[in-house]
């Protein structure tokens, strides 16, 4: 069964993928703040999408491994499709409202510190980073396809 898991290319790509994402994360933000925040590795959100990086990556795996034409690749990629708009729309969302509501609760509490916790801002993608995930799981699986054959 562990023998499956580890010569399963699909998972691999996808795995691999989300992982580089992840790890990305951290550098990518130094460059745009010159501050080293290591938390981005296990954070949602941020550049690159490792949502979109992953399901791209196990959309691409399943085309190639096991064919363009069959209704397993039709349904990651609608899958993927889902996630990639979710990431991009609802959840990008959701951290804006998070923000907003952080501000005010801040300004409310002027003088009376809140002891509650910040609610998670950085819960969804810009369209760029989405973009990005998607050009790594591209990359990762093509890398990974050219191994294997």
């Amino acid at each position: 069964m562990l023998a499956d898991l580890l010569s399963n290319q699909v998972l691999i790509g996808g795995l691999v993928a989300w992982s580089l994402a992840q790890l990305l994360k951290p550098p990518i933000s130094y460059l745009a703040t010159r501050r080293w925040d290591w938390r981005l590795i296990f954070a949602p959100g941020g550049m690159p999408s490792s949502h979109s990086a992953l399901v791209t990556a196990s959309s691409l795996a399943i085309g190639l491994f096991v064919g363009f034409d069959t209704a397993l690749f039709a349904l990651s990629v609608v899958v993927a499709m889902v996630v990639i708009y979710d990431a991009t729309g609802v959840r990008r969302q959701a951290g804006k409202h998070a923000e907003v509501i952080n501000v005010l609760i801040h300004d409310l509490a002027a003088g009376h510190p809140l002891k509650e916790a910040q609610l998670g801002e950085v819960l969804g993608h810009t369209p760029t980073q989405a973009f990005f995930g998607i050009l790594l799981g591209l990359v990762v699986t093509i890398i990974e396809y050219l191994l294997w054959v």
